[in-house]
């Protein structure tokens, strides 16, 4: 891989050969049978399709745009002095979802997020389960779904659906925002919900396949990014409870505030939300 124009088509091909190589790495280890696990500080798993994903994304980041930093969940972090200089960096999650892998639920993904002056302008969202790649590029709307094969198909989200489906995290809940569903539900008769694991949750929004993402609960920048770029694309919306986009290279937390998302701004569900603030 040599260095390309960056935004050329050839480009944005590289980079989603990347993501998807990436999770080429990741299913070899979960074919092999390789899956003892390690405990990181914050308690959270790594595994080696984490370090395999991470090695192959770092390399092929660095090929294609040499001169922009990189933070990822997998490696050492940089100073806080350091990253206080990035107005541009890419933003990594080599696998989003340990947990799922280890499950076995095809519930996990590569998430590569290019972020300027602490807002995500690119986002790419690997599901190696399912043999795709979701990319977001926010300033142009251009958001699409592209096969192994290179079949692409345009990712538009929907007006809000009635009864409306949530989307809500499969192993993070808490009583906080199970008491949230239940105002939303009691607002929204028949609202449905599912619970879906990694940033899979942005993209089902993004695809026009639910209509809610109320997030209440610590994740990490890493998580989110890409995701919301994909999500920003195709027409969503994504903010705080307290009505503000999410930062990011914020540098006294990786952790996110409590946010919501949603495919359809103007619709009931983002009036609701936006009420809880």
């Amino acid at each position: 891989m040599s260095a390309l124009a960056p935004y050329s088509e050839a480009w944005f091909d590289a980079l989603t050969a990347l993501v998807f190589e990436a999770g080429d790495a990741i299913q070899a280890v979960a074919e092999g049978g390789q899956l003892a696990v390690e405990e990181k500080a914050d308690a959270s798993p790594v595994t080696a399709a984490d370090h395999a994903a991470e090695a192959i994304l770092s390399a092929g980041l660095r090929q294609l745009t040499p001169t922009w930093p990189q933070r990822s969940e997998e490696q050492t972090p940089p100073t806080l002095a350091e990253r206080a200089q990035w107005s541009r960096f890419w933003l990594i999650d080599p696998l989003d979802g340990t947990k799922e892998f280890l499950a076995g639920n095809g519930e996990y993904t590569v998430n590569v997020a290019l972020i300027e002056d602490g807002r995500p302008v690119l986002g790419l969202v690997g599901v190696p389960g399912q043999g795709l790649v979701y990319l977001g590029w926010v300033s142009e709307g251009r958001a699409e779904r592209i096969s192994r094969h290179g079949e692409r198909a345009r990712l538009q989200s929907r007006p809000c659906a009635s009864p409306p489906v949530v989307v809500a995290s499969r192993r993070h809940r808490g009583e906080a925002l199970e008491s949230l569903l239940q105002a939303l539900g009691e607002a929204a008769p028949g609202l449905q919900t599912r619970a879906v694991g990694s940033a899979l949750k942005l993209v089902v929004l993004a695809a026009g396949e639910a209509d809610a993402y109320p997030r209440r609960g610590p994740c990490s920048e890493w998580d989110i990014a890409a995701g919301e770029a994909v999500l920003l694309a195709a027409g969503g919306q994504l903010q705080t409870f307290e009505g503000a986009p999410l930062r990011y290279n914020k540098l006294e937390s990786d952790l996110n505030p409590d946010f919501w998302a949603v495919g359809d701004p103007t619709g009931p569900l983002a009036a609701l939300l936006r009420g809880w603030g």
